[in-house]
């Protein structure tokens, strides 16, 4: 099957469309996964509507409302010298994100810190604010995140600014028979100060297991497909800021990003992305959607 470009959407649209539906309180209540070991991988059209056929029925397709992808728009924090990209760059065990996340299809806004479990798993940290508080450090937000560094890494939390926007369309898979998720994420954009960057037309495939060795993760095995080192962050952190050291994914970012030498990459335009902090309306559907990825 030949691909025109820029399909990724249309593939994932494609293989959500007659998968089983399952709807949010079922997710919740068997794969939510909170705590889990995650797996990145960048796939073409191609590959990804082989994964979609090979996985197999008991993956069901995340509902809401009629729908089955949906928007996320992120706003990131970080240091004015950037030290928590630095952190993942260099690969440090104390390392967290933390982002204002806002669910434009369903107006829900959460508040959240990402830290690193035991033996390399993923946490996270969540609590809900107001639409108009996303992209916002509050003082609510301020010391949720100040309790869970301290409790999570006994250290203080450094002076935050907003350092990137980011949206991205999304469709879930859900195992519940064994809580497995796998996340395909597609139309990737970032933007801040005026600078805006259009990601790939390639899909960013996450699976989300208890262990990293679920279903999803043996089929991707078997097609031959391997994970990547990424993070949808710090490869924009790295796009929009090509002073910054980005060695780490200098071949992720030449090969599959479309980009020059990170010294001279230079921008690509995209459709203005919907910043959470610019006000979103609640369009009268479930507000809970916001634990998913």
């Amino acid at each position: 099957m030949t691909f025109p470009p820029r399909i990724a959407r249309t593939a994932l649209e494609d293989a959500v469309r007659d998968r089983e539906p399952i709807g949010l309180a079922e997710v919740i209540d068997q794969a939510a996964l909170q705590t889990r070991v995650d797996r990145k991988f960048l796939l073409t059209p191609e590959e990804f509507t082989a994964l979609a056929r090979k996985l197999g029925e008991d993956f069901r397709i995340m509902e809401i409302d009629g729908l089955r992808t949906f928007r996320y728009e992120s706003v990131y924090f970080d240091t004015e010298d950037f030290a928590q990209y630095r952190a993942h760059r260099q690969g440090r065990r104390r390392r967290y994100k933390v982002r204002s996340r806002t669910y434009a299809d369903t107006g829900l806004s959460m508040f959240e810190i990402k830290t690193k479990g035991l033996r390399g798993a993923t946490v996270k940290h969540r609590i809900e604010q107001e639409l108009d508080e996303a992209g916002q450090l509050t003082d609510r937000s301020l010391q949720f995140l100040d309790e869970v560094v301290s409790r999570e890494y006994g250290e203080h939390v450094p002076k935050l600014r907003p350092v990137l926007d980011s949206s991205y369309i999304r469709g879930t898979f859900v195992n519940p028979l064994d809580g497995e998720r796998v996340t395909c994420d597609v139309d990737l954009g970032y933007a801040h100060d005026g600078q805006q960057i259009q990601g790939p037309d390639l899909i960013v495939v996450e699976t989300k297991s208890a262990d990293g060795r679920g279903a999803s993760d043996q089929a991707l095995a078997a097609l031959g497909i391997r994970p990547v080192s990424m993070s949808k962050y710090c490869i924009g952190i790295a796009l929009l800021n090509p002073e910054l050291p980005a060695n780490k994914w200098s071949r992720l970012l030449t090969q599959r990003f479309d980009s020059a030498p990170h010294s001279t990459r230079a921008r690509v335009g995209c459709e203005p992305l919907r910043g959470a902090s610019a006000g979103l309306r609640t369009r009268g559907r479930d507000r809970s959607l916001g634990f998913a990825g």
